[in-house]
């Protein structure tokens, strides 16, 4: 487990003895959980398993976050935000951190932010509303089955909400032109054409979708069966295999025409592909994501020339996350304190993007379940270069 205050940041095996936590009473306690993996980095005697340069690639999702963490933690202090920071090693033993979420200093928590699995979005979700605090679930894109928790709060939007956010973006740039979605068979799937469905049955635009299921190993001909050859394209992608989308991606391509290219509408995992490769000329791709950093601004700048200087690389989606997530809620706390789950939706203290937090009713009991951030960005890419961003 991690100990971190404003003054200091100090990593700590979870095989060693925990340090006394060192808190003042008079300031506001956050605790941040991220999977570090110390133990596989760590003997049982605390010696490091690797040289000064390597760490754990499992450990990598958490490292980067927690770079992020202490980028905020050196703003706040410069700042003079007095809090005091607990990072914790999800990867600890359960022993540990259950010992750790029951004890007595644990309960003067003012606020949790974790990088978790679906498994820990629950489990801390139900450790926030028994102390009544917020807890920031910052990447775990689901409720995790979480229902009736006005404490719980999603920053990675869910699935539903892209989908409706896509229908919407769809009616605003297309409402009168043809639209093709391509799908293939399965579960998620099913899912995705049920959110829409659902949304367009409470929806005064009603937009032409046409579904096209596609067998597994589909090729540029079963694709052309249902393209125009005259005319531009409109095509979504109602899945979140990111194999599928490669591969559709790759064929809309081949025919696409350069002065006037397909168009193909995409699902959050498409920030995982990169489009800059050559198969994917002449085809524009857009697709929804709750987090954007535009590269250009001067703050993102810095982060990015510090880790060119310092680690000899790009800093990642959770570094800035991390940066951003720490850096407003721990404003908003020291300027809410106890009210800061009814202020959740203050957009001050933002850093590179937006969030738009809302309440989100449950239809059957029209009681709220949770918090999410519904704040969307639509990126649109052609030949790898990022057009627009809206």
């Amino acid at each position: 487990m991690v100990l971190v205050a404003p003054v200091f940041a100090q990593i700590t095996p979870a095989v060693q003895p925990a340090p006394a936590t060192l808190t003042d009473s008079t300031r506001q306690q956050v605790a941040i959980f991220t999977p570090l993996y110390l133990d596989s980095a760590f003997d049982m005697a605390g010696n490091y398993r690797y040289d000064a340069k390597t760490f754990p690639r499992i450990a990598s999702a958490g490292l980067e976050f927690w770079e992020g963490a202490e980028l905020a933690i050196d703003s706040l202090k410069k700042e003079g935000i007095k809090l005091d920071i607990h990072v914790y090693d999800t990867k600890a033993s359960q022993q540990q951190l259950d010992s750790l979420l029951t004890s007595e200093a644990f309960r003067s928590t003012d606020l949790i932010i974790g990088q978790v699995t679906g498994a820990e979005a629950a489990k801390f979700a139900g450790i926030a509303a028994s102390l009544e605090i917020p807890f920031i679930n910052t990447n775990f894109p689901s409720d995790a089955g979480v229902t009736n928790n006005p404490h719980y709060v999603i920053l990675n939007s869910t699935l539903v909400t892209h989908c409706v956010g896509i229908y919407r973006w769809l009616q605003k740039n297309y409402s009168l032109q043809d639209i093709i979605v391509f799908r293939k068979k399965g579960v998620q799937e099913d899912r995705i054409r049920t959110y829409i469905s659902d949304f367009e049955k409470s929806t005064a635009v009603k937009l032409k979708l046409k579904y096209v299921t596609l067998d597994d190993n589909f090729t540029q001909e079963n694709l052309e069966l249902y393209l125009n050859s005259e005319k531009p394209n409109i095509c979504l992608a109602g899945s979140l295999d990111t194999h599928f989308a490669q591969k559709l991606c790759q064929q809309l391509a081949l025919l696409s025409k350069a002065g006037s290219p397909n168009v193909i509408i995409g699902m959050p995992t498409w920030d995982q592909i990169d489009f800059t490769q050559t198969q994917y000329k002449n085809l524009e791709i857009v697709y929804s994501t709750p987090f954007y950093v535009a590269p250009t601004g001067k703050l993102a700048a810095s982060v990015l020339e510090n880790f060119k200087t310092t680690y000899y690389s790009r800093p990642t989606d959770m570094v800035f996350r991390g940066f951003e997530t720490i850096y407003h809620f721990s404003h908003l706390l020291t300027l809410y304190g106890k009210n800061l789950g009814s202020s959740l939706s203050d957009k001050k203290y933002m850093l590179f993007g937006e969030f738009d937090i809302q309440p989100v009713i449950n239809k059957a009991t029209m009681t709220l379940d949770y918090f999410e951030n519904k704040k969307l960005y639509f990126i649109r890419k052609a030949d790898g270069i990022v057009k627009t961003v809206n």
